[in-house]
């Protein structure tokens, strides 16, 4: 028993040590657009921020979600953040399994290179959104009465740059249109729902950013529009960026051998030329000669094929 456990800690160990050299060599090529993507969540969390100290509390506006989800309450306002972290950990989780299931069908590197470019691209678009107009925040610290709806004025540029976090994140008022949470969830469902492999998990997950949506609604962090927006904004940019993107690597063990690594070709070989390899064809167009087998061999054209049929017939 001790040998069993012993054997699969060590193929184990070694799954480990090579997934991590091999992400080492896409990070050395990616780390830019990782590091961009990164720098610009903290610039979002500061324009977020910085719209907080613009908000002014007053009236709630009228609301279909509002008339139909009764509020939840401070008391369990919590509800929403949990399931959102459930969501996001287990996103994260996923990305990272290549290093220890052998079903690895994506580069960890990779994927969180696109994720962050659909992030940053919603994000953008949020940004400007917010700041064209501030809405009276339907939450209960950002309503009329609350020391929390409006920012006093900082004292220095140090306490606007460290955002109050993680406080500051949680009870910041006037970043409205469109919700940051769901530009995550949709963002890793979608994610998940193209590279994934379990397909209850995919139907799961749209199922959880359905109810994250009333969740967000009922908690009164958002007014319904807001998710709304979110829904066709997140959606429309994902699929238009992912477009820009070259397709994963295959990670499938017959093409292991023959597609990059990298998202950088070395050979020079396009996508349609390595499928080509797969098949046992030629890449050279030049080379697309039709064969045909006769006794286990591959002749190159109906002529030698017609001189084979000949030495098998003894002519």
């Amino acid at each position: 028993m001790s040998f069993y456990i012993g054997r699969e800690a060590s193929k184990i160990w070694k799954r480990i040590c090579a997934e991590v050299s091999i992400e080492i060599n896409l990070l050395a090529e990616n780390w830019k657009y990782l590091l961009a993507g990164l720098v610009f969540q903290y610039l979002h969390g500061l324009a977020a921020r910085g719209v907080h100290y613009l908000h002014k509390p007053g009236p709630i506006l009228q609301d279909v979600g509002f008339f139909f989800l009764p509020e939840l309450g401070k008391d369990k306002a919590y509800i929403s953040e949990t399931l959102f972290t459930i969501i996001f950990l287990s996103f994260v989780l996923w990305t990272f399994h290549p290093f220890i299931l052998k079903s690895r069908k994506i580069y960890t590197v990779l994927i969180w290179c696109r994720v962050l470019a659909f992030l940053v691209a919603s994000q953008f678009l949020r940004i400007i959104s917010f700041y064209s107009t501030q809405l009276p925040g339907p939450n209960y610290h950002c309503r009329e009465g609350s020391k929390l709806a409006t920012l006093p004025r900082p004292d220095n540029a140090l306490e606007v740059l460290l955002l109050n976090f993680p406080r500051g994140v949680v009870y910041g008022c006037g970043d409205l249109i469109f919700s940051s949470h769901m530009i995550f969830t949709l963002t890793f469902v979608r994610t998940y729902h193209k590279y994934g492999t379990r397909r209850w998990i995919k139907q799961l997950g749209w199922l959880l950013a359905v109810i994250q949506s009333f969740l967000i609604v009922a908690s009164r962090k958002h007014y319904t529009v807001d998710i709304v927006v979110a829904w066709y904004t997140v959606n429309l940019v994902v699929f238009f960026i992912d477009k820009k993107f070259p397709e994963l690597p295959d990670r499938s063990s017959a093409a292991a051998t023959l597609l990059p690594v990298s998202t950088k070709d070395k050979d020079g070989r396009t996508k349609e030329e390595n499928h080509k390899l797969l098949n046992g064809n030629s890449a050279d167009p030049a080379d697309w000669r039709q064969r045909t087998q006769v006794n286990g061999k591959i002749t190159e054209d109906s002529s030698n094929t017609r001189h084979a049929d000949s030495a098998t017939n003894g002519a």
